[in-house]
């Protein structure tokens, strides 16, 4: 399973779905009444305006949420100049200590969530006694939760034994059709609802569950646990080679060595809705609430590999050292990386098993919302969001402030707590006559390595452009 092939696959998943993440809005922009999007954070919500989104520019959301990233990995090389001539390494160097090594990871689950909604195609308009809206998007998401158990084995602090615990990395990307329609029910009372027909393309699951880790000798480990990868991606494979055991009595054993994509397609179909209602208390307070993505889809198949026993020996982790940051700085390492995971993971190939229904992970908001009575053109939010993905289950609150100066601008400033870190987010939203253009960030992008790649885990962006009238 050599890593650069892993790598193609999960960047296919994404290519092929948005020529390039579950629902996953601008939470910045819950409360600006005149974001022509609002509806994808709570279908309730409706517009005073008819829009079309400009085809795959109309809004363009990615949202990266973790405790751990770039920064904690890749460091700089203790040994550069004199010792060596790259600049950059990484945590397992034995030259930087256990303590500075590990302590950017957390005690618990390490987890990094990437989600990336386009829309392709968008449009709304009042009619049928409401407002309604139609949309083509198109959404990947990919997750990573990791023990602090396996950075510490990774460094090797000097234990005997690592409990490592349990590792869970996800991939998937669909394509969505969505039919929206909300109403006002009476003066205080609007409600919505959207159906969704959900078109697979691709999704991958890895977990290992109780890995433990046992000195062997000084340098073997026994590595023990269950490992299993689902991938449901039409016309996939693994490609399986022969190798010999270290022990020349134990013969030889089959091992998933890469893997092969031979065409794409349709790999699945689903369907999910979202509901919402937003209660208008009196003239000062305003409350919401509303569940996205509620569904399933159900893929064609389902081609599984497994560990090939509950112990197994391995060789450990080693430190490779990384450019000095041309671009290529982690391409270069890549294979050797992907050879010490294969090893680590130690599958088999298990065949097709059949097709396999999946959820893909629903968000519940709950909003209330306060009109400064003096002046009413600010309001004051708070936003409680929960994402339910089971091992990639989040929760964040934001507090928003929000200003409407003129009838064809709005902004607002936001500052959030998650289950990740703290934020500070902003929304612009500028709709003269004719046009809308919207930019925002849930998480404001901090340092970034020379390959633009934020330090941090935690970056978002959210931007498009539509015609309204």
């Amino acid at each position: 399973m050599n890593f650069r092939h892993i790598r193609y696959a999960v960047t296919l998943l994404m290519a092929a779905s948005a020529g390039m993440v579950s629902a996953q809005g601008l939470n910045s922009s819950y409360f600006i009444d005149d974001y022509a999007f609002r509806h994808d954070v709570n279908p309730a919500f409706g517009n005073e305006h008819n829009y079309f989104s400009i085809p795959a520019l109309g809004n363009l959301n990615i949202n990266m949420r973790g405790n751990f990233g770039y920064g904690d990995v890749i460091m700089h090389n203790p040994m550069y100049p004199n010792g060596s001539d790259k600049k950059m390494t990484t945590f397992m160097n034995p030259y930087i200590s256990a303590e500075d090594a590990l302590s950017g990871f957390s005690k618990g689950q390490n987890r990094i969530q990437t989600d990336v909604n386009i829309a392709l195609l968008s449009g709304g308009f009042k009619a049928f006694g409401g407002y309604n809206t139609i949309e083509i998007n198109s959404k990947t998401t990919l997750g990573v939760g990791l023990p602090y158990g396996l950075f510490e084995f990774a460094k090797n602090i000097g234990n005997n034994t690592y409990d490592i615990g349990d590792v869970n990395v996800h991939a998937m990307s669909y394509a969505e059709l969505a039919l929206g329609h909300s109403r006002q029910i009476n003066e205080k009372l609007r409600v919505g609802a959207k159906l969704k027909f959900l078109f697979g393309l691709g999704r991958a699951d890895l977990k290992i569950q109780n890995l433990r880790a046992d000195l062997a000798s000084n340098d073997k480990w026994t590595v023990s646990g269950t490992a299993t990868a689902d991938v449901s991606l039409k016309g996939f494979s693994y490609q399986t080679e022969t190798d010999d055991y270290n022990n020349p009595d134990l013969g030889s054993y089959d091992k998933v060595s890469d893997v092969d994509v031979d065409g794409f397609g349709l790999g699945g179909f689903g369907m999910a809705i979202d509901l919402g209602g937003v209660y208008q208390i009196n003239n000062d307070w305003r409350v919401s609430a509303s569940v996205l993505d509620l569904g399933f889809i159900r893929w064609s198949n389902n081609v599984q590999a497994v560990n090939r026993s509950d112990h197994f020996e391995f060789g450990g982790f080693h430190d490779v050292s990384v450019n000095d940051g041309n671009g290529v700085s982690i391409d270069d390492q890549a294979d050797s990386y992907g050879d010490q995971i294969t090893d680590f993971i130690n599958l088999r190939d298990n065949g097709d098993q059949g097709g396999r229904t999946t959820g893909i992970g629903a968000t519940v908001n709950v909003g209330a919302e306060y009109n400064l009575p003096v002046y009413r053109k600010i309001t004051f939010g708070l936003l409680s969001s929960t994402r339910i993905k089971g091992a990639y289950t989040w929760t964040e609150g934001r507090l928003s402030a929000n200003w409407k100066p003129l009838n064809w601008f709005d902004c607002g400033v936001n500052f959030a707590v998650n289950s990740f870190t703290t934020s500070m987010g902003w929304v612009l939203n500028i709709h003269p006559k004719g046009y809308n253009f919207f930019i925002g960030m849930d998480h404001l992008l901090g340092k970034t390595s020379n390959e633009f790649i934020p330090l941090s885990s935690n970056a978002s962006i959210n931007l498009g452009m539509s015609i309204a009238w």
